[in-house]
């Protein structure tokens, strides 16, 4: 189990607890948090579960791969170092505490 905190463009941030083996994107979806889309459920297939990764966790998470790098070209304002797609995001112990910021919107 992972406690990971959810910022919405407005600053607003939710905390929630999310269970080791769902996504990053599940444990959005799950808790309701607004901003994250996941329009294709998971199958890493649009943009719509981008997120800004914390400064401090930049280098902490998995590489990404060629499919999420080719789907972040999709990602409303993308940045090259703190952008990710919550799916393909595996929670572990290892993302306890882990922060991510919503983008001002999903396309």
């Amino acid at each position: 189990m992972a406690k990971i905190t959810y910022i919405e463009h407005n600053g607003t941030e939710h905390v929630v607890e999310v269970a080791n083996g769902l996504t990053v994107m599940e444990g959005a979806r799950d808790n309701n948090i607004p901003g994250i889309e996941a329009d294709c459920g998971g199958a890493c297939a649009c943009s719509t579960c981008h997120v800004y990764v914390d400064d401090a966790w930049v280098e902490k998470l998995p590489a990404k791969d060629d499919m999420e790098e080719d789907m972040l070209d999709f990602a409303y304002e993308p940045d090259p170092a703190k952008s990710r797609l919550t799916c393909q995001l595996k929670v572990t112990d290892a993302l306890d505490g882990l922060r991510v910021k919503v983008p001002e919107k999903q396309i």
